[in-house]
């Protein structure tokens, strides 16, 4: 992700998302139900040999999931002919599990595929998935054209597309986000903080009114405008406003140094827990509302979102304009595998996901009647322990699905206006050959790991430890990732 963080924040509006759509989800224990004979082999039917496709995809296995895929299988079987065997792995297996599929060779067809789970890039650069250039042209159309194409551009490996990105939000706006609770009680203004420094007024009133929690319940990031080659190491990357692509070592640009300081002058006013630094678990502010602000990355009606999740209000303010990261558009894909014996056919029920309205919701909310049913034309609410549940994010055209009843009717065009609206920042479909500096770059991530948590949640004094890092992170091979790195940008550059 391109700027710094812990990696928390990166998954917020995912988990909410994520939960939303897991609501009623039931026997959470079983790891994988598989609902289709078969292996990726051919069934005998009147009219020919019928594919049967393998999908491994990520989510809490739902009790119906078998019920959903026999739907799912009478419906597409004419369509394209063939049938598919969803195999929903869990969140905290899904990653470890499909590194196992896929160095044994297990048959299968289509798998989930992202920058946080079964890593997308490293499994695309390894040769793990198909590259789909061709199969797009020639059985993915609906596909290209759903996508905005930042997807398909920041998502190439190599110069080549190996997995296809939900068409959801695609690029990043960083917000802070205020507990409209203490902002009505206090009559905050917040309608002109931009920055960390913003804040300190609104931290203060709060401060000397309330007691008992400080105002912000946990490591926090500001947004720093600056676009990271390597995520894990948000230490070396491109101004936004770059004209020359060269790399900087943020941690010693103004804006990072002022981040830090605002930070420490915060930890001391006692705005920030006193164990922040160490915190695995901030505990779930959340739901109890002992929080003033936090940070988050938004989408179009996300106060709504992150409001009915909450059980009160939540409103936002944003640190930037949308813009579209590397990162960003591979926050969720489908790819093929390399040794799918049915690439053209996974290509088909693919494309699918893209094009047709009844299929995709029948993936994501189940059977009409059953599992939901219509409150319009394009909404509908969730029948009560109905049995299945599905992570909508994962896959396919979000923007064919249904809204919820209390939805705001024009949800899906502020999303494709919100995704048009974006900046391509500088390295977007850049990807770095990590070949040369292995060993560099695990030392620089050890060497962050160290000290990343105590610089940027306040806890020790930047100006006194910051000089020291620099250091630690040059002997550990700084230089040479950087003067590497940049090697590899002006290449990319020239043969763009």
């Amino acid at each position: 992700m391109v700027r710094l963080k812990t990696k928390w924040a990166s998954v917020a509006l995912t988990a909410f998302l994520a939960g939303a759509v897991m609501t009623g989800c039931t026997n959470s224990g079983e790891k994988n139900i598989s609902a289709a004979a078969g292996s990726g082999t051919e069934a005998q039917t009147s009219g020919g040999d019928l594919v049967q496709l393998v999908w491994y995809t990520i989510g809490t296995p739902p009790k119906d999931l078998a019920k959903v895929n026999d739907e799912i299988n009478k419906y597409i079987q004419d369509k394209i002919h063939a049938t598919v065997e969803m195999k929903m792995l869990d969140w905290g297996d899904y990653s470890q599990k499909m590194q196992i599929i896929i160095a044994s060779g297990e048959a299968y067809d289509i798998g989930f595929t992202s920058s946080w789970a079964n890593d997308y890039f490293a499994n695309a650069k390894k040769g793990a998935f198909y590259e789909l250039d061709k199969l797009l042209t020639e059985k993915g159309p609906g596909i290209k054209q759903a996508l905005n194409p930042a997807f398909l551009e920041g998502t190439k490996v190599n110069g080549h597309n190996y997995g296809l990105p939900t068409n959801k939000e695609l690029p990043q706006q960083r917000v802070f986000r205020f507990n409209k609770t203490y902002v009505d009680k206090y009559k905050l203004d917040v309608s002109k903080v931009r920055k960390i420094q913003d804040l300190e007024p609104l931290l203060k009133t709060f401060k000397e009114n309330e007691s008992g929690f400080p105002p912000i319940p946990a490591k926090i990031a500001e947004f720093l405008p600056f676009d990271l080659p390597v995520n894990d190491l948000p230490f070396f990357g491109v101004p936004l406003d770059t004209k020359d692509y060269k790399l900087v070592n943020v941690w010693e640009t103004p804006e990072a140094s002022s981040y830090l300081e605002t930070m420490n002058k915060y930890y001391k006013a006692g705005y920030l827990p006193k164990d922040v630094a160490t915190q695995n678990d901030a505990g779930d502010y959340f739901k109890t509302g002992k929080w003033l602000v936090d940070v988050a990355d938004a989408q179009p009606y996300a106060d709504n979102l992150w409001s009915n999740d909450a059980g009160y209000g939540v409103v936002s303010v944003p640190m930037h304009e949308p813009i579209t990261f590397n990162w960003s558009v591979a926050g969720s894909l489908q790819a093929i595998n390399a040794k799918s014996k049915h690439p053209e056919k996974a290509m088909e029920f693919l494309n699918l996901l893209y094009t047709d309205p009844n299929l995709i919701n029948l993936i994501d909310f189940g059977i009409e009647n059953v599992h939901y049913k219509k409150s319009g034309a394009v909404t509908k609410e969730a029948i009560p322990d109905r049995g299945y549940g599905f992570p909508a994010f994962t896959v396919g055209n979000m923007m064919l699905t249904y809204l919820n009843t209390n939805d705001p009717a024009d949800k899906w065009a502020k999303f494709k206006a919100f995704n048009e609206s974006a900046t391509n920042s500088p390295l977007l479909g850049f990807q770095l050959d990590t070949s040369k500096i292995t060993t560099e770059l695990a030392n620089l991530k050890n060497a962050k790991e160290a000290v990343y948590n105590a610089l940027f949640s306040g806890t020790i004094d930047p100006k006194d430890n910051l000089p020291k890092v620099t250091k630690k992170l040059k002997d550990n091979g700084l230089d040479k990732v950087m003067a590497e790195v940049q090697q590899q940008i002006n290449d990319w550059r020239a043969k763009k």
